[in-house]
């Protein structure tokens, strides 16, 4: 294609491209791919003026090195873990995400498993399937009103967490270093993690996944919880050390988990996660709904619009590398 740029889409889990090809058609070629690997990316993605990054990864220094000509890596979710900023920095592209789209889709989600874990809702339905009608296998069982809620994290999606919570009578708590007490006009009271987890009846993890959220949802933060907490994790799954929390299920150590996001993911058919009747997991879908589709699919190939067209994107993970940028900005 002659006089446009050439733009790679590594992989996608929506039906069509509609959405990408109008936002692009008069300054890119599209070439779509579905590939989970560099490997399987890179013989079209060399000589691509710009990446646009579902899951596939990781993108390292020694990929961006293979790509001289990319200007922007547009993420089309919120995290970016499986690109190394540094070295996009270091190379000059540019790193977007796209951080509000599913921001309700989560905090929604989140709850519902708060309920599941509250109100046994996914345990009875099991029970009713296998032809059972009974209470007293569920119990015990306590109200939302006056049990408090943990946040680790306490950025937009755990804020409008707070915010529901809040609405069913729930005390909140939350963790963020990087978060003043009172900055935000939300419920939740600024605590240690340590504390925090102390004090929670329900703890969700909502930190972005780096080299120090890590696994810090480990044997001695589980340690730290009541026996009678529940884990929710809608955020990322290696935040979460799984054999750690394996063995806080095994030994009663809490009362229960509901995961949207699993170390490893998917869960292998045996794995020990499975088939417990005190765990709920869901296939990492809580970013989904039909508007969020739409702001999902819009945000990433329009943010390599602006690159393509000599305007600086919106959001930028990666601002330091502003001034040594390949794109003409």
């Amino acid at each position: 294609m002659v006089g446009k740029a050439k733009v790679v889409l590594t992989d996608y889990v929506w039906e069509s491209l509609e959405v990408e090809r109008k936002a692009l058609e008069d300054t890119a070629h599209l070439v779509a791919l579905q590939t989970k690997r560099p490997e399987e990316f890179l013989p079209e993605a060399e000589d691509c003026d710009a990446l646009l990054n579902t899951y596939a990864g990781p993108i390292s220094a020694e990929v961006m090195a293979r790509m001289e000509r990319c200007k922007i890596i547009a993420r089309y979710g919120i995290g970016v873990d499986t690109i190394d900023l540094e070295a996009a920095t270091e190379a000059g592209i540019i790193v977007t995400n796209n951080p509000t789209y599913c921001i309700d889709e989560v905090a929604e989600h989140t709850m519902a498993l708060v309920l599941a874990c509250a109100r046994k809702a996914t345990f009875y339905d099991r029970l009713v399937r296998s032809g059972r009608w009974e209470v007293p296998p569920g119990k015990p069982m306590f109200r939302l009103a006056g049990r408090t809620l943990g946040l680790v994290g306490f950025g937009n999606i755990a804020r409008a967490v707070a915010a529901r919570a809040a609405a069913f009578g729930m005390r909140i708590l939350y963790c963020d270093p990087f978060v003043r007490d009172k900055q935000f006009q939300v419920p939740g009271e600024k605590l240690q993690l340590d504390e925090m987890l102390r004090k929670s009846d329900f703890v969700s993890v909502h930190p972005p996944l780096t080299p120090d959220t890590r696994g810090m949802i480990n044997d001695q933060s589980l340690a730290k919880m009541k026996p009678t907490a529940f884990l929710i994790n809608c955020a990322r799954g290696p935040i979460v050390d799984t054999q750690a929390l394996v063995r806080a299920l095994d030994s009663g150590r809490i009362a229960g988990c509901a995961l949207d996001t699993t170390d490893p993911e998917p869960l292998p058919d045996a794995h020990p996660l499975r088939g417990r009747e005190n765990v709920t997991i869901t296939p990492h879908v809580a970013w989904y709904s039909e508007q969020a589709m739409v702001g999902l699919q819009s945000g990433a190939p329009n943010e390599v619009r602006r690159v393509l067209t000599g305007e600086w994107p919106i959001n930028v993970v990666n601002p330091a590398v502003r001034g040594k940028t390949r794109a003409a900005l």
